[in-house]
Formats: C-alpha cells, structure tokens, sequence
C-alpha cells in the first residue's frame, strides 16, 4: 500500500512582496514527495485558512518576512480552530525575533524557522509532526 502524501500549504500572509525562500522551501518539500500548494504573495489570514481548508492540508507555512508575525500567526490559528482543523500543524518560517518565538510556540505554531534554515530539518520535523515519526 503507498503511503499518503503529506499536503502542504505555503503562504505568503501580509504585505511582504519577498517570496524566494517561501518558493525554496516549496520546492524542497515537493523534491521529498509532499504534495505543496503555494498560495503566492499578499494573502490575507482568511485567505489562507479558507485555502486550507479547501485544500485539506496537514501543514500550513508561513513565511513572514515583514515583521507582522505578531498579528498575522494568532489570526491564521484562531482561523483554522474555527474551520475545525486543529490537526494541521502550522510552521512559520522569516525574520522572527528571537523574543517571540516561545510565544509564537504557546500560541499553537509547531516550529519556527529564520534565515538559513535547513531544508532537511524543515522536511524532518514535518514528517515528524504529521507522521508522528522521531525527528
């Protein structure tokens, strides 16, 4: 029996109009077998939600470059509570201070990520989170 492709949103919420790390790492879980749907730049949390919705995705990314986290990741979780998809995970990738990452993480967010990531561990804690495998 084949094994179920993890689907993956990659968004862009906010104003931030810098994309190529949001597109590096669509393309990296694409190359690891994961289903990525990229919703492209500008994108509002509504948007979002309502694309993962539809899309039935176990993993929401975002890549926020603009300083906006603050205000843009609280809305997209308390946006997917509310369609009833507390399972995705969400993963938040960008220039996130460092200060704000446990609360980031208390909110709901299953890891940040900032500049020079790895693919790999990107790919690792993914499957991890959703496959319950060790990272």
């Amino acid at each position: 029996m084949e094994e179920r492709k993890i689907r993956v949103l990659v968004a862009k919420p906010g104003l931030d109009g810098h994309d190529r790390g949001a597109k590096v790492v669509a393309r990296a879980l694409r190359d690891a077998g994961m289903e990525v749907i990229y919703t492209g730049l500008r994108q509002t949390p509504e948007m979002i939600a309502e694309a993962a919705l539809q899309e039935d995705v176990d993993v929401v990314g975002l890549s926020i470059l603009s300083g906006a986290h603050m205000e843009l990741v609280p809305r997209v979780l308390e946006l997917l509570r509310q369609n009833g998809q507390e399972h995705v995970k969400v993963f938040v990738g960008g220039i996130i201070p460092d200060e704000d990452v446990p609360r980031l993480l208390e909110m709901g967010v299953t890891a940040v990520y900032g500049p020079g990531a790895l693919t790999e561990d990107i790919i690792r804690d993914i499957r991890a989170a959703v496959l319950g495998t060790p990272a």
